[in-house]
């Protein structure tokens, strides 16, 4: 693939996206731009990156695969303020809209520094290059951004977007392009909840449908439509396969299919490429990407561009986690575009109208062979609708007993996921009650190791007084001890004269072996057994007294 292959598209593998090799310098990277295709030309204009609003275009070439830079002019007519400041001729712009109309591509609403109450219509001329601001009148909307824009013939429909004061509306504008006028709509039902930042396409000319988008705390994967006839909303159920909230895609229809690529939730990128039947409403997931990959990102843009007469998508920028600059294409699969279902049905408009050819024709009575044979080849046609019709209807039925069939197995699902709720509920029960009596024994513990640290204090007080008690013991000990020791040294010298001496003896070398650290149970214990021994001496109370008045006279034989 490559600028000297005019017919690479043709190589392209259906409904898989492709990088194409860029040739050149490319544009920086951005996101909330906007983008639109006109001759074989893929138009990029402003944008957001690094917090920093975007004011130029850039074009890419499909011929040559190559980026180029428009620089535009000024209108001849617009006068300067002030010729010595420089002005900027595009107001950087972001989360704003564009499309063609004419020769001219038309830049409607967006984020930018310009303070303005309303929204902003400009204009680059496709011929000149010359831009400017269109001038709008009647019941002109509030500015904002991340609105959506659908072109329904001449009318340009607005719905929702955030202004600059970050409200989100779901309020429904039209903007005649032949007159420049705007008008407020107003519609009856349950409208979509406001938001941003979300995708709509139009079709048949008849239904407005509105995808996705998030408020400031919610993302949303509904679907609402809007008659556009009679302006009243409703909100139909998706058929096909489920899809995950998103905000920031981007949508382009091609025939009765609405493709839609990228977007996010804030968290991740949505990977997926998805295709809406707008006649039957079933969703596809056409291709998935990468969680990484530059498809999976918020504030896309995807447009279509019709190369020989096959239609090719085209996507650009995005964030998620980096900014992207990668162009990428991918070639849809052709589909057969089923009957409508949302619509009146032609089998049944075909049989109301043969009633009432066949009404006015007997009423008549005249018919020439022409027109009944005009009228047999209508009516065999009808007959063929209405074998179409039945088919349908056979189909629908098969329909509606699958998804009956589905519906009853969910009812299961949902039943035996109701008995496991349940008895996880009581498994819940019985541990909060014992988580309530652990909590109880716990509270227990705790009063008790309260008393035993109390416990613990009055004895470490106690010990701390101890140094002090056996400080003093240990003087009274000692002068006690040498008191007796001196007393037994009496002793013994009268007892060398007694009968008992052996005894005193004896006594005397327990006390001259005991310690004087020794406790005072061992003090209190000889002292007792010394003074039973002296009351037990053969010579009586009195020769005890009348030795202990003579100690001081037998000290000298003593000492000898």
């Amino acid at each position: 693939m490559g600028a000297e292959n005019s017919h690479w598209h043709s190589e392209l593998t259906y409904d898989q996206w492709v990088a194409l090799p860029v040739s050149g310098p490319r544009p920086s990277a951005r996101y909330k731009h906007a983008a639109a295709v006109v001759d074989a030309k893929l138009y990029i204009s402003g944008g957001s990156r690094n917090g920093r609003y975007l004011s130029d275009v850039q074009v890419f070439d499909f011929e040559t695969l190559a980026w180029s830079s428009l620089k535009l002019k000024t209108e001849p007519n617009v006068d300067k303020i002030n010729d010595s400041l420089p002005q900027e001729i595009l107001p950087a712009t972001s989360g704003h809209n564009m499309f063609k109309w004419g020769n001219k591509l038309l830049l409607v609403g967006g984020h930018s520094k310009d303070i303005s109450d309303y929204l902003s219509v400009r204009f680059i001329d496709l011929e000149s290059h010359h831009c400017g601001t269109v001038e709008t009148t009647g019941k002109v909307p509030v500015a904002r951004g991340g609105q959506s824009l659908t072109l329904v013939g001449s009318r340009l429909i607005m719905f929702g977007g955030e202004d600059r004061h970050r409200r989100l509306m779901n309020d429904v504008h039209i903007l005649d392009l032949e007159t420049m006028t705007w008008d407020v709509v107003a519609t009856t039902q349950t409208p979509p909840a406001p938001r941003f930042d979300h995708t709509a396409a139009v079709h048949a000319v008849h239904y407005l449908l509105i995808f996705g988008g998030c408020s400031h705390s919610i993302f949303f994967n509904d679907l609402h439509v809007l008659d556009l006839e009679t302006m009243e909303w409703s909100k139909p159920q998706i058929q096909g396969d489920l899809v995950t909230p998103r905000a920031g895609h981007a949508g382009i229809t091609i025939d009765e299919n609405w493709y839609m690529v990228g977007g996010g939730d804030n968290r991740s990128g949505a990977p997926e490429t998805l295709l809406l039947n707008m006649s039957n409403l079933v969703m596809t997931v056409l291709t998935s990407v990468g969680g990484r990959d530059p498809l999976a990102s918020e504030g896309v843009s995807v447009a279509s561009i019709l190369l020989d007469g096959e239609e090719i998508l085209v996507a650009f920028g995005g964030y998620n986690g980096k900014y992207n600059n990668e162009v990428y294409v991918m070639r849809p699969k052709p589909r057969n575009s089923p009957r409508p279902k949302i619509f009146q049905s032609p089998a049944a408009a075909a049989a109301a109208a043969s009633v009432t050819a066949a009404y006015a024709l007997s009423k008549s009575g005249k018919l020439e062979f022409s027109e009944m044979e005009d009228l047999n080849m209508k009516l065999a046609q009808q007959n063929g609708s209405q074998r179409d019709l039945a088919s349908d209807i056979n189909a629908i039925r098969e329909e509606k007993k699958m998804l009956e069939s589905a519906l009853e197995k969910v009812r299961t699902e949902n039943s035996s996921f109701k008995g496991k709720i349940d008895e996880t509920t009581g498994s819940h029960a019985d541990l909060s009650k014992e988580l309530h009596s652990v909590q109880g024994q716990l509270n227990a513990e705790r009063s008790r190791c309260a008393k035993l640290e109390a416990q613990i204090s009055e004895l470490q007080k106690i010990l701390e007084s101890l140094p002090s008690i056996e400080e003093e013991l240990g003087i009274d000990v000692k002068s006690e001890v040498l008191r007796i020791h001196q007393w037994s040294l009496d002793a013994l010298a009268f007892c060398l004269f007694s009968r008992t001496r052996y005894r005193f003896f004896s006594c005397f070398l327990n006390l001259q072996h005991m310690r004087i650290s020794s406790d005072e149970t061992k003090l209190i214990q000889l002292l007792r057994s010394i003074f039973q021994l002296f009351l037990n001496m053969w010579f009586g109370i009195g020769s005890f007294l009348h030795f202990v008045d003579c100690t001081p006279k037998i000290m000298p034989f003593v000492t000898l």
